[in-house]
């Protein structure tokens, strides 16, 4: 039944994933906001194609043409850099999950656009969330930031199978909650492995969203259309 976890008070608001003691204000002047914008943007190239453990501040530095003066006006070290090119990237990282299902939607189109959302968002941002889960391995603090913002979600997820449990439109025998982990589970792991470790490409969007939303949609017993 659904999982008492799912009730709509219940605050699912995902947290950054860059620790808050890592941010600094804005600068306040055009010229500022200009450069540490090219220093994420640098950060983020070279994280990218380098790797947190092997890039350097003088790797980022020298792709953003500026001084290491300039470097440590703005940002103090390579963990700081990291949290602001997560700050920024975050809100594209990561889709929010699956919506309420109002009454006159179809709840599996609404399942396949959100499928649909947050695979493309991963596919955009594949070597960024490749790089989170080689600092998540290694840094508590941005490990633990990962885990709650993934945990919002699942309970997003887990609102709207209760919902639809409720409607009667989704198997009533299964914990909206565990439900909602496991199937989660499911897609970021396909993601993660179809995106990142095997960077495959000979399964095209269309059929990826299509088995992502039919397992889904099955494990539920959501109606199809």
């Amino acid at each position: 039944m659904p999982s008492s976890d799912t009730d709509d008070t219940f605050d699912d608001s995902p947290p950054s994933m860059a620790p808050s003691s890592l941010l600094r204000e804005l600068p306040v002047t055009e010229r500022g906001l200009r450069t540490r914008s090219s220093l994420i943007a640098a950060a983020r190239t070279v994280f990218e194609s380098t790797g947190y453990l092997d890039t350097r501040l003088v790797d980022i530095t020298k792709h953003a043409k500026c001084s290491a003066g300039t470097f440590y006006t703005y940002f103090s070290s390579k963990e700081e850099i990291f949290a602001a090119v997560l700050e920024l990237a975050q809100e594209d990282m990561l889709h929010p999950g699956m919506p309420r299902v109002a009454d006159e939607d179809d709840p599996a189109a609404v399942v396949e656009a959100s499928n649909r959302a947050y695979l493309e968002a991963y596919r955009r941002n594949a070597k960024l969330m490749g790089l989170l889960e080689q600092v998540s391995h290694i840094d508590p603090v941005f490990r633990e930031l990962r885990q709650k913002r993934g945990d919002a979600f699942i309970r997003r997820n887990a609102r709207s199978i209760a919902h639809l449990q409720g409607r009667g439109l989704a198997d009533r025998e299964v914990d909206a909650l565990l439900a909602s982990r496991a199937l989660s589970g499911m897609i970021s792991r396909l993601a993660f492995s179809h995106f990142v470790v095997n960077e495959d490409e000979s399964v095209d969007m269309d059929e990826l969203v299509y088995t992502a939303t039919r397992l889904w949609v099955n494990a539920l017993r959501i109606p199809q259309a």
